[in-house]
């Protein structure tokens, strides 16, 4: 079985190729280095959560402690009230868009 952190890598990996491709679909692939600024992903690690950004804003945290992810209200500040699965379940959801699309 995954720890946390392969877990979290892969969820980062995975944030990353469903970005790159909206972008190309979108904008195509004659700037690769605005693609690159626009949606490569970092991952912030924290005591408490586990922060995902991508390109230089931050989109979602981790609770280091279940895997529940979240959106953010502000950078640092989780919000409860957009819950997208868990570590466990990032497959049932697109995370091309601006925020994830319930599960398929």
């Amino acid at each position: 079985m995954e720890n946390f952190d392969e877990k979290l890598e892969a969820f980062a990996a995975l944030l990353e190729q469903q970005q790159r491709q909206r972008y190309r679909n979108q904008f195509g692939t004659e700037h690769p280095e605005l693609e690159n600024a626009a949606c490569s992903t970092s991952i912030k690690p924290g005591k408490k959560y586990s922060k995902i950004d991508i390109g230089t804003s931050g989109k979602y945290m981790v609770v280091n402690e279940t895997g529940e992810i979240f959106g953010i209200k502000a950078y640092g500040v989780i919000h409860r009230g957009h819950p997208y699965g868990t570590l466990d379940t990032t497959a049932k959801f697109w995370w091309g868009d601006y925020s994830a699309m319930g599960e398929t």
